[in-house]
């Protein structure tokens, strides 16, 4: 059962033509009771129905009137312009879309919540609406003070915790945006990080190499030797429990993933694919180094399966369980030096 909070997390609508509303539901019904949901009360209750979830609702303004009550999932109303159409997005959505991430960030911000889940967005969607930014973290770094080295894009599951050191950028302009400065802001925040939210002293960081067999000694690419390693080396000088360049296609297995407690990885997809066979429905999303908390799901807005009933809340609930561990964490650390 949840516990019983004074202020609670927010959830955001996400695309809603995807699948956040369906396992939003879900999530309060498999005991996730200490949640405001953002989205408009009749889409949220022809979703509960088609589902079969019988859940009475609860509306307030603003999470400052928040009262907590498991018989009920509580909802912060909002309208959208165009009906959902579930596996149809509609760009016309998209301005109602990135306010409601706004305004739930200004509530963490305030204190008034304990922090925010957001549910996936459909990137083309926002897009055609006018929206600047790569994705979520992004656009969430954009509104917070974030520190040096941060936004930290941490995906973890129950037996991997990775970070790429680079996000949604074309792959053919990694090896011009890493950096040995970026790699050193990025380990010395993931060391802080993992001490003051996960409770790990002296993390263990494990760096990826950029080009396979991380170059193979200058062979198959000199950017190992040339920015990765100089930046491993000065992070020890400072104390820093860091090794590599690793070869990726080694750095995975069970045996490998013992001598870690976070991978650095150099692109998106070197860490995430990695995470996500291990652990499709329970990895969790999670931006550090922002001044409130944030987490996600690890998945897209599953429009394919969206309004069959089908979706698994599973990535969700975990995420709701990480946004609480690391709430309850900021209230018994100091917070970030800016």
């Amino acid at each position: 059962m949840s516990p019983i909070i004074t202020s609670p997390l927010i959830i955001t609508p996400g695309e809603p033509a995807g699948i956040g509303t369906e396992i939003a539901l879900k999530a309060w019904q498999a005991g996730m009771k200490d949640i405001c949901l953002i989205g408009n009360p009749d889409h949220i209750g022809q979703t509960a129905q088609s589902l079969g979830i019988d859940v009475n609702f609860y509306e307030i303004v603003n999470p400052s009137s928040y009262s907590f009550d498991p018989s009920a999932l509580t909802i912060i109303p909002m309208s959208w312009k165009k009906t959902p159409v579930p596996g149809r997005p509609d760009s016309d959505n998209a301005p109602m879309v990135i306010e409601a991430i706004r305004q739930a960030v200004f509530w963490s911000q305030s204190g008034t919540a304990s922090g925010l889940v957001t549910n996936p967005i459909q990137k083309s969607s926002l897009y055609e609406a006018g929206f600047t930014f790569p994705g979520h973290t992004e656009y969430l770094s954009s509104l917070s003070t974030t520190v040096s080295g941060g936004p930290l894009m941490m995906l973890a599951c129950d037996d991997l915790r990775v970070v790429p050191a680079t996000i949604h950028i074309p792959l053919r302009k990694v090896p011009k945006s890493i950096t040995t400065a970026l790699i050193i802001e990025k380990c010395a925040l993931m060391q802080k990080c993992l001490s003051l939210n996960f409770g790990i002293d002296n993390a263990r960081i494990a760096v990826c190499g950029l080009n396979p067999h991380a170059g193979e000694n200058g062979k198959m690419g000199k950017e190992d030797n040339e920015i990765i390693k100089p930046a491993i080396e000065q992070l020890t000088a400072k104390g820093i429990n860091v090794t590599g360049p690793h070869p990726a296609d080694t750095l995975f297995h069970t045996e490998a993933r013992a001598t870690y407690d976070v991978v650095l990885g150099m692109y998106h997809d070197q860490v995430l694919i990695p995470l996500k066979t291990l652990d499709f429905f329970g990895g969790v999303n999670i931006t550090l180094g922002l001044d409130f908390v944030r987490t996600s799901p690890d998945h897209g807005t599953g429009l394919e399966i969206a309004g069959y009933g089908v979706a698994r809340a599973d990535s969700l609930i975990a995420a709701i369980n990480m946004a609480r561990k690391l709430a309850k964490n900021r209230k018994t650390h100091s917070h970030f030096d800016q």
